[in-house]
């Protein structure tokens, strides 16, 4: 038989109770623990748990830990949607997006840059613990992919965060920090790793949930 077709009958099957549907569509912007997932939807972390297994024996979601506190887990999704299997991506309004980090050198620059590249509602970057400045393979990174970064600057996310920014941690620390962020993206620091392979990993992991935020956004103010 196809490889193929068995593939797509492991994910019809996967996918063939209500409650794991709805839990990709809802990993379809953003990152969540286990916790936040079974308060989404109202079930038991036992029930919940049966669910993330059947998902994840279908390469639907993976686990990964927190870099933060080291204890946490998120939930990612992890499949792009060949067949239209998931349901349309939520709507998101905003007046300006702020993607938020701990440093503000690396992935929060990269995704304020890319998101300029490809939505007009204005973005900022921030961190919450600055460094004295972006990250040199950042900039580099971001250069050969068309993003100008070499005259960025830090800032402290106290100082630029509005009460009606859409907020997008880029970092699991940041979103451990943050009680208002809207979205969580547990993106791996490349700066601990220190390659021109980590930053670019970052940067392409980064470009693909800033498509599909992009795609769901439109200018105003939330409801």
């Amino acid at each position: 038989m196809d490889g193929d077709i068995e593939r797509r009958a492991q994910i019809h099957a996967a996918l063939g109770d209500p409650v794991r549907l709805a839990i990709v569509d809802h990993l379809s912007l953003g990152d969540a623990s286990p916790g936040e997932l079974a308060r989404t939807f109202g079930v038991p972390t036992n029930l919940l748990a049966h669910h993330l297994r059947a998902l994840q024996t279908a390469d639907l979601i993976r686990r990964v830990r927190s870099e933060g506190d080291r204890r946490r887990t998120y939930v990612q999704r992890c499949l792009e949607d060949r067949w239209g299997l998931a349901g349309p991506v939520a709507a998101v309004t905003a007046t300006r997006v702020v993607f938020v980090c701990t440093h503000n050198s690396a992935r929060s620059q990269l995704a304020a840059a890319e998101w300029k590249r490809v939505h007009s509602v204005p973005t900022l970057s921030a961190g919450t613990h600055p460094a004295p400045r972006v990250h040199a393979r950042a900039i580099s990174i971001g250069s050969r992919h068309g993003l100008r970064l070499a005259r960025a600057k830090t800032s402290d996310a106290a100082d630029v965060l509005r009460a009606d920014d859409f907020i997008v941690a880029v970092c699991d620390s940041a979103y451990e920090q943050l009680d208002e962020a809207a979205l969580h993206w547990a993106v791996p620091d490349p700066v601990r790793i220190g390659t021109d392979a980590a930053f670019e990993r970052a940067y392409q992991e980064i470009s693909g949930r800033v498509a599909r935020l992009a795609r769901a956004t439109t200018s105003g103010k939330a409801a």
